[in-house]
């Protein structure tokens, strides 16, 4: 039971790397804007965090310059795409190549460096509980906040007023336009603010999670949270519970190593990327029920006066 609570609160824990990531590309892409680049930004954040964790000893510090980082790397992809109309997929994916090239080139200098012994959190009260207590209430607060901006998220897009705004852009920008409504810089508000979430997602896995760099740490978690927006169907709660689907699955196979499971260590380590090309499949299966909840405009660009 005790080894059952250990593996859910690592499950918690590698899933709030993907929630983070995968919620910020939600944003952007409820605006109409499809991101490749994830896996780029994730990279330069995480080097970012790490050296300012290194030189500052201050773990929040670290998420701002990983927040930091993956906004304005975020902005770049934004003015591209949005005011120059260069291709949306193109452009994603030169910007997850250019930040894995350019996060090795930066990094080499800090594969050595290790941080100071991360702090132990606990809940006042809840954490010597028998089973939740080490399951749920030891976790550190990032894991909690993933859960309260799942929750505000939610909240933003289907109760405020700038929420519905946001998806009638992704919708139809022609309407919104219309309207009389800023369609360009909506959507560049949007990716900038999803692409600092896929930076406090970066700094947390290399401060937090690991902690240390290592060239192209992220091993695909950044095209992982980018097919947990159509898993979830573009839904915020859906993203934490598939989140959370995945980081379990990645927790399994160390947990199976640890235990002595006679399964090549190979075919371990692609269980997570196996379950979501599985996944995928499945829902693909049923492509009228994407539609039915995909962003309309999703990919698409807008020219204004066109």
């Amino acid at each position: 039971m005790n080894e059952f609570a250990l593996l859910l609160a690592a499950t918690l824990s590698a899933g709030t790397v993907l929630a983070i990531a995968a919620l910020g590309l939600l944003i952007n892409e409820r605006a109409g804007i499809v991101n490749l680049g994830a896996e780029g930004m994730m990279l330069v954040a995480a080097i970012a965090g790490f050296a300012t964790a290194v030189h500052t000893h201050n773990d929040w510090l670290a998420f701002a310059a990983g927040a930091a980082a993956g906004a304005v790397m975020a902005a770049a992809f934004g003015l591209l795409v949005i005011w120059l109309n260069t291709n949306q997929y193109a452009t994603g994916l030169a910007l997850s190549l250019f930040g894995t090239g350019f996060s090795a080139f930066v990094g080499i200098r800090y594969t050595q460096e290790k941080l100071a012994e991360r702090p132990h959190f606990e809940v006042p009260g809840l954490a010597d509980l028998p089973f939740v207590g080490p399951a749920l209430f030891r976790q550190h607060p990032m894991v909690y906040l993933a859960v309260a901006l799942m929750l505000g998220l939610a909240w933003f897009l289907y109760r405020s007023r700038a929420g519905l705004v946001l998806r009638a852009v992704g919708e139809s920008p022609e309407s919104a336009h219309a309207l009389g409504y800023p369609v360009r810089r909506i959507r560049l508000a949007a990716v900038v603010a999803g692409g600092a979430l896929c930076g406090v997602a970066g700094a947390y896995l290399s401060v937090i999670y690991t902690p240390l760099w290592v060239e192209g740490m992220t091993a695909g978690k950044g095209w992982i949270a980018l097919a947990l927006t159509t898993f979830a169907t573009w839904r915020p709660a859906r993203v934490l519970l598939g989140a959370y689907l995945f980081g379990g699955v990645t927790m399994l196979q160390f947990h199976l190593q640890g235990e002595g499971v006679q399964v090549a260590s190979q075919f371990l380590t692609m269980l997570p990327y196996l379950a979501t090309i599985v996944v995928l499949v499945l829902i693909s299966r049923n492509p009228a029920w994407i539609r039915a909840n995909m962003p309309a405009s999703i990919g698409k660009p807008f020219f204004p006066g066109g």
